[in-house]
């Protein structure tokens, strides 16, 4: 009985460590951290963010110092600004894959744009240079992607990549485009459902977010100040008029200057014909102020408004990224108080079968023995009787 005893108690001791064990290992895998694969596609991605602006920006600073037509550099700061912000949408996308391949995309149009697209005479004779930079960052995109994947999968997909840029093309400077993350999953035969299995864990969820307000607090600043110069550049101020009425005003004190030299006498002809030729032109200025003074004050009002959108649109954005991350901690929170009650559930119904095993074995066994043995001896007392 002590030996039953203590088999039983071992057995349920097992079972309640094996329960643990089970328990621990499933709280464990409902956080599921990003594969190794895709971990890195979103830290080299993310740091060729910084070779792509450096590239852009140099080139469309020469472009803007070389040119000298209205148009170039109208063209060059749109440049800047429409490539960085398609680039900033690219890579802080959900799923690395995804930015990735997107990614991928737009540079490769960009080169395209430039090379044989609609782009090739967006800057003049100083296009080549946009169109070398294009290039550039291209090859040195698919040469860090290159070290990722094997290389039937990179043959592969730079093959899927140069035909979408052909059958896709940037169609002008603002650089419209659509996601080519659905076409992606269609070439490599990929399901909707499978290509989305995890978003990381909390950690990497929180390190994606610190780089986006990173990206944003470092590119605000820059993009806000081109489209002002853009803003400026296109404004209706004429500073010709004012600079005319200044030479005007400094001829006729010369020639004032001279008359008192040589003849005071003509001083009072010298104050009529002053008054005559001064006149218009104090009007022209008076005129000139107040149109400029207009035309700076519907400026400030327009450049204030656009300030205030790119505001709203940050709170705007921060403010989704943050309902993004609270929900999917209530999903993370839901799925694993689910877990621990399903495995606590599964470990209590063991726990009966072996309670009730034990029992069976402690009580009813002897007693079962006792009364086998009771027969036997009673037979046994009745043959010698017999006999």
């Amino acid at each position: 009985m002590r030996s039953l005893s203590s088999w039983g108690l071992v057995l349920c001791l097992s079972l309640l460590v094996s329960g643990c064990s089970l328990l621990e290992l499933k709280l464990e895998s409902g956080i599921e951290p990003l594969p190794q694969e895709q971990l890195s596609m979103r830290v080299f991605t993310r740091e060729y963010a910084s070779s792509f602006f450096a590239g852009v920006e140099q080139s469309a600073d020469l472009i803007l110092l070389r040119s000298d037509d209205l148009q170039s550099k109208s063209n060059a700061l749109m440049w800047k600004i429409n490539a960085e912000q398609t680039l900033g949408q690219t890579i802080f996308q959900v799923s690395p894959v995804a930015a990735m391949i997107n990614t991928w995309a737009f540079t490769a149009q960009m080169a395209q744009f430039f090379d044989s697209g609609n782009g090739k005479a967006l800057f003049g004779e100083q296009t080549q240079l946009a169109a070398n930079t294009s290039q550039q960052l291209l090859a040195d995109y698919e040469r860090r992607m290159q070290g990722l994947m094997s290389k039937a999968d990179f043959t592969a997909n730079q093959q899927f990549i140069r035909e979408y840029a052909m059958a896709h093309p940037l169609f002008d400077v603002s650089f419209p485009r659509v996601s080519a993350f659905n076409d992606w999953l269609s070439f490599r035969k990929i399901g909707e459902f499978d290509a989305v299995t995890t978003f990381g864990s909390v950690p990497e969820v929180m390190s994606d977010m610190s780089d986006r307000m990173a990206m944003l607090a470092s590119q605000t600043p820059k993009l806000l100040g081109w489209k002002a110069e853009l803003f400026a550049l296109h404004s209706n101020i004429n500073s010709k008029e004012v600079q005319q009425t200044l030479k005007d005003i400094s001829e006729t004190s010369a020639k004032f200057q001279k008359l008192m030299n040589e003849s005071p006498q003509l001083m009072s002809e010298l104050a009529v014909d002053l008054r005559r030729e001064l006149t218009p032109l104090l009007v022209q200025l008076d005129a000139s102020a107040e149109r400029n003074l207009a035309q700076l004050s519907v400026e400030r009002l327009a450049l204030e408004k656009m300030v205030e959108r790119e505001r709203i649109a940050l709170e705007q954005m921060v403010d989704r990224e943050r309902q993004a991350v609270t929900k999917e901690a209530d999903a993370l929170v839901q799925r694993t108080v689910t877990q621990v009650f399903e495995e606590l559930t599964g470990v209590i119904k063991s726990l009966i079968l072996y309670i009730v095993l034990f029992l069976l074995v402690v009580f009813f066994a002897p007693l079962g023995l006792g009364v086998w043995l009771g027969k036997r001896i009673g037979l046994k007392q009745a043959s010698m009787t017999k006999s």
